[in-house]
Parts: structure tokens; sequence; C-alpha cells
């Protein structure tokens, strides 16, 4: 009742910010993976397979190159966004700023997620500007740790977490990012996990169910039951993924599918070889390859924007 009651005072300021922009707030949830591995410049031969798989390499494809021309300007430093900023509350610190590089549960500015693109997207499909608040965990289930309320039992710390640190994102907004001020939109909501809850029995039944009563459960709490979600496929190890991870993503797509105002992400398609990637042996983290992190990324960032009706710039 004490969360309830703050957020709604927090609601209540934004009310009456009249004559202002509305600062299109997206909420980015899960866990390792929406924190983000991709690796963007490590290239040791013994701990980072020589730079195969990271971001400076993988956009020298000529192929791709149209897909990552707008990320880095005509001096070859990666483009700092003014339009769209970021706030990611890590283990050693809170993140915030403008969009770039650098905004997972790492240090330094050395690996991205999959708010790097969607940022990008979103933001050049928005009049107004843009604010992504990262609230992510690794190793962590929705049928324990995200648990939410409507699930019955105990509710999970970090569902209980991940709506504090909303809370806090929105109260901070004009403190940590006074050019932009505190008048919001609550634009939407992304969620990517699936992981930990493969290898529980009752995990892997429940999932579908829990998932849809975790957004149901969010979007009463924030007040926007209308509010666009995105839900990501756990599409890591491509097509051959084992039976329970087949089942994960078949339960990840009927729970969008029962839930209104909401799309399915399929992202099967980005995963990457080990020989490819940086990290051979992190299979849950996409072996760190950074392109399948920003196509991640690009995915939820059309989808979102097609959810909603918007158009890119």
């Amino acid at each position: 009742m004490k969360f309830a009651f703050v957020l709604l005072a927090v609601f209540a300021v934004n009310v009456t910010c009249i004559g202002a922009e509305k600062v299109q707030v997206y909420i980015l949830a899960g866990q390792s993976n929406m924190q983000g591995q991709g690796v963007v410049d490590l290239d040791h031969p013994m701990h980072y397979n020589g730079g195969r798989g990271i971001l400076n390499n993988v956009m020298k494809n000529p192929k791709m190159k149209d897909v990552y021309a707008h990320i880095k300007d005509d001096n070859g430093e990666y483009i700092v966004r003014d339009d769209v900023f970021v706030r990611h509350v890590t283990k050693e610190e809170t993140k915030t700023g403008r969009l770039s590089i650098g905004f997972t549960s790492y240090s330094g500015k050395h690996h991205i997620g999959p708010e790097f693109q969607f940022g990008h997207l979103v933001g050049d499909a928005s009049k107004q500007p843009v604010l992504l608040i990262k609230t992510a965990w690794g190793g962590k289930s929705i049928y324990k740790d995200f648990r939410p309320p409507s699930s019955g039992g105990e509710v999970g710390p970090f569902y209980t977490q991940m709506l504090d640190e909303i809370k806090q994102g929105l109260s901070a907004m004009n403190e940590e990012f006074p050019q932009i001020g505190k008048n919001y939109e609550l634009a939407g909501f992304v969620w990517f996990q699936g992981w930990n809850d493969m290898f529980d029995k009752d995990a892997l039944s429940q999932y579908e169910d829990n998932l849809v009563n975790l957004v149901t459960d969010v979007r009463s709490a924030l007040h926007q039951k209308q509010l666009p979600v995105i839900i990501g496929e756990t599409g890591n190890m491509g097509e051959d993924a084992g039976e329970n991870m087949k089942q994960i993503r078949l339960a990840q797509k009927n729970a969008a599918d029962r839930l209104h105002n909401a799309a399915f992400v399929k992202t099967t398609a980005f995963a990457r070889p080990k020989e490819e990637s940086p990290n051979v042996t992190h299979g849950h983290h996409w072996f760190g390859n950074a392109e399948s992190y920003f196509l991640i990324g690009d995915a939820m960032g059309k989808a979102m924007i097609k959810l909603k009706g918007l158009h890119r710039k």
C-alpha cells in the first residue's frame, strides 16, 4: 500500500506539469539478457575470441553497412543521443545519461543490451524526448523471483524491486535529467526473460500464466491498463534449442496472444555461432555477440513502434 500511495503521488505531480513536452518513458525489464551482454570493443585473443562478434567488428560487414550507419559519427565515435536518455541501476552505481554504448550492468562502456538499438528506433519515432528505465537482474525466474501478486503465494522480491526502481526513476527525473523535466507519459513495457524458468518443472508449466499475471499486475500497479507491451522470445541457441526452451518460447508467444495491446518478438534468427562470438562459453548470454543484442533491440523497437502506431522520422 505504501508503494501504491507513493506511486499515485508521483502520477499526481505528473498531471500538474502542464505545458511541457511529455517525456516518453519505456520500461525495459527482465534478467541478464536485458541487462545486456553484447561486447563492444574487447578483443583479447584468449578471453574474447580475438574480437569475433564484437560491435566494432560486426559493423564492418559490408552487408550490414546501412543497418549500423546511424550509430557512429563522422569521426568514428559512437553517437550520443540528445533526445533519448537511460537510467539503469547496477550493483555498483545508478547509470544515467544520454543513450550510447555502456548502459549495462558492467562498468565502463564496453557492452550493449537491447536498449541500444531500441532507444535509437523509438527516439527516431518520437516527437518528444525518450527515457528508458532499465530494471533487470541476472539469474531470476518469474516462478519465484519476479512472482507477481496474481500468481498467489509469496510475491517475488524482484517483482517488488522492479516496481520500486520504476517509481524511483520517475520520481528522480527532474533531478537526474533536468533537461527534460518531470512531465512524462508511460509509453511501453518490454519484457526479456525466461532462462531460469526452464530448469524447474513447475516453473516451466506455469510460465505462461505467470507471465500474463506479471504484465497484468504491472499495468495495474502503474495505473496503465492499456500500456503497450513487448515480450521478447528466449531465442538463445537459435532453432536448435532443447525441448524446455521451446516450451518457454511457446509460453511467451501464448502469453502475448492472451494479453491485449501486446506483441511477441521472435529472436531465434539473431543467434550467432559461438565460433563467431566473443564469449564462446556463454550460450545463456548469446555468446556475448553484439549483433545479436543489436538485432534484438531492433526487433523490439520496430514491434513497439508498430504497436503504438508511430512512424520513424
